[in-house]
């Protein structure tokens, strides 16, 4: 029975049911999206950069274009950074992070980017004016060169990949 108006719109007309979905999905709200990396060296040291645009030193990583995947985005942010070509491990953690002026609400992934042997490690220098530094920190240095919330999310993914579970957070 074709065209039978008890029949759902996906089945009489499909056009014009994902033209109502199209529709719809103009109107819903947009989540701002950041993949950073856990990387470490030989020695247990985090990799942490210093941006120009910030006072303190944050993971490497960064915002997602408009429709790209986290974990393509904390690729893509790791080569435009430092020329990194890492084969990114498990999601450690998930967070969401409430609205703060002036910016709007986030979802921010942290990957395991696991541990590069001392050579590249030496080697890694910043390729990205936004970048001031790289550098291998203790968890000690990075707690303090690390903003309090940044830490925390930090400390989080540590504890996931220790115990080989990831985290979902909300602040």
């Amino acid at each position: 029975m074709s065209g039978d108006a008890a029949e759902p719109l996906y089945v009489r007309d499909p056009d014009a049911w994902h033209e109502q979905l199209a529709a719809g999905n103009r109107f819903q709200a947009r989540k701002r999206v950041a993949a950073k990396v856990l990387i470490r060296d030989e020695q247990g040291r985090l990799l942490l950069v210093d941006p120009v645009y910030k006072p303190f030193w944050d993971l490497p990583g960064g915002m997602a274009e408009a429709n790209e995947a986290p974990h393509n985005a904390a690729r893509r942010e790791l080569d435009e950074e430092a020329g990194l070509v890492v084969e990114l491990g498990e999601v450690l953690s998930v967070e969401w992070v409430a609205p703060h002026e002036p910016w709007d609400d986030l979802i921010m992934f942290v990957f395991d980017g696991g541990a590069l042997t001392s050579q590249v490690a030496r080697e890694l220098r910043p390729r990205d004016p936004e970048l001031r530094a790289v550098g291998w920190y203790t968890l000690e240095q990075a707690k303090a060169l690390l903003r309090e919330d940044v830490w925390e999310r930090t400390r989080h993914a540590l504890q996931a990949l220790e115990g080989r579970t990831a985290v979902y957070r909300y602040r």
